[in-house]
C-alpha cells in the first residue's frame, strides 16, 4: 500500500497550522467610574476582586472580574493623589498618596485611613510588601526608602546614591528592590535596612521606572526614557533588551503575567508589551485605542489587567492564560486548503466504494 499520499496531507496540514500567538483582546470598563478620575497603580485584593487608585479623583476604586467599579473617598484627604497600591499581609489594601506624603490603608469594605509620620515633602510613590509583613515604599523626593508597619508604625531609610526612588518590589531573595529614575541605578534594601545600590550593564539615561519579580529568580524593569525592558538578578547583573520595541513607546509599568512572560504598559506608545525571559519583546494594540496605560497586575481570576491613566477605564487583558495559547490554529488560506484536502479525501473514497 502505498502511505506517501497520507503522508503528504500531513505534513502540508503541519505547514498550514501554526501556534496561537498574539491573540489577545483587551475588554475595557468604565461604567461606575468618575470622569477625570485618573485611576493609575491597580492591585489584586484578598477579596477577589482588583483595587486601584484614582490619582486626579482622590478615591480608592474596585472592580470586580466581571467589571463592576466602586468607588470610596470617605477618610481620604483632598488633594492626597493616590498613587500606587498593594494587597498587605492584613487583609486590607495599603497605598501611597503622593501629594499628602501618607500611607492610606483601605478595607475590602471601603473603609479608609491614613497615616502620617513621613517627612513633610517626601512623596511617597511605589509600595510592596515586604517579607517581614511590612509595608516598605518609595519617597520620591526624598530619595529615601520608607517602612510602615500593619500597626502604622513608619521608618525611613537614607543612604541612596541615586535619585528618585520609584517603584519598589518584593524581590526572591527576601529583600525588597527598588528603581532609582536618575543615576540611573536599580537598588536593595535588607528587611533590616542596608541598601546596595547597581548601575553597571545599565545604559545612561534609561529612567527605570516599574519593577517586578519575574518567574526565573531575576527582577525585571522597565526603562522609561530608555525604551527597553531590563533584567537585573539578584547577584546584581544587568542585561537589557529593546529588540521588538518601537521607539518611544515608554515602557513604565511591569507584571508577570499567568503565560511565565513579564507583562509592561507603554505610557507613551499607548501600547502594552509583552517579554519572555528569554528576552522576544511582542507589543499590543487594544481593540480601542488605550490612552495612557499605567499600572498593571495579574488579577484573582489569572487575567492581567491594566489602568488606563487617561482613558478613565481598567481593562482585562484577555486570551494569556488557558489552553488556548498553545493550541494550533490556522490561517485563512489553512482553511480554505484544509477543506480542499478534505474534499479530495472524500471523493477518493467515494470513488473506492464504487470500484
Amino acid at each position: 500500500m502505498n502511505h506517501r499520499p497520507r503522508l503528504w496531507r500531513a505534513g502540508l496540514l503541519l505547514i498550514l497550522c501554526f501556534p496561537a500567538s498574539a491573540q489577545y483582546t483587551i475588554t475595557q470598563y468604565s461604567t461606575g467610574m468618575t470622569a477625570g478620575s485618573g485611576p493609575y497603580g491597580i492591585a489584586s485584593g484578598p477579596d477577589g476582586a482588583l483595587w486601584f487608585t484614582e490619582y486626579t479623583g482622590n478615591r480608592i476604586g474596585r472592580i470586580t472580574t466581571s467589571g463592576v467599579i466602586t468607588e470610596y473617598s470617605t477618610g481620604m484627604t483632598a488633594g492626597s493623589a493616590p498613587s500606587l497600591i498593594v494587597a498587605g499581609s492584613d487583609g486590607a489594601l495599603w497605598f501611597t498618596e503622593y501629594t499628602g506624603s501618607r500611607i492610606g490603608r483601605v478595607t475590602t469594605s471601603g473603609v479608609i485611613t491614613e497615616y502620617s509620620g513621613l517627612t513633610a515633602g517626601s512623596h511617597p510613590w511605589g509600595i510592596a510588601v515586604g517579607q517581614d509583613g511590612a509595608l516598605w515604599f518609595t519617597e520620591f523626593s526624598a530619595g529615601r526608602i520608607g517602612r510602615i508597619t500593619t500597626g502604622g508604625v513608619v521608618s525611613e531609610y537614607s543612604g541612596l546614591t541615586g535619585f528618585y526612588p520609584w517603584a519598589i518590589a518584593n524581590g526572591p531573595d527576601g529583600a525588597l528592590w527598588f528603581a532609582e529614575q536618575v543615576g540611573p541605578r536599580i537598588g536593595r534594601i535588607t528587611t533590616a535596612g542596608v541598601i546596595t545600590e547597581y548601575s553597571s550593564g545599565m545604559t545612561a539615561g534609561a529612567f527605570p521606572s516599574g519593577i517586578a519579580a519575574g518567574p526565573d529568580s531575576a527582577l525585571w524593569f522597565t526603562e522609561n526614557q530608555g525604551n527597553r525592558i531590563g533584567r537585573i538578578t539578584t547577584a546584581g547583573v544587568i542585561t537589557e533588551y529593546s529588540n521588538g520595541m518601537t521607539g518611544g513607546s515608554g515602557p513604565t509599568w511591569i507584571a508577570a503575567g499567568p503565560d511565565g512572560a513579564l507583562w509592561f504598559s507603554e505610557r507613551d506608545g499607548n501600547r502594552i508589551g509583552r517579554i519572555t525571559t528569554a528576552g522576544v519583546i511582542t507589543e499590543y494594540f487594544g481593540s480601542t485605542p488605550l490612552n495612557y496605560p499605567a499600572g498593571i497586575a495579574m488579577g484573582p481570576d489569572g487575567a492581567l489587567w491594566l489602568a488606563e491613566f487617561q482613558g478613565d477605564r481598567i481593562d482585562r487583558i484577555n486570551g494569556i492564560n488557558g489552553s488556548s495559547h498553545n493550541v494550533p490554529t490556522l490561517s485563512h488560506w489553512g482553511m480554505f486548503l484544509l477543506a480542499a484536502l478534505l474534499t479530495g479525501v472524500g471523493a477518493v473514497a467515494a470513488l473506492h466504494l464504487r470500484v
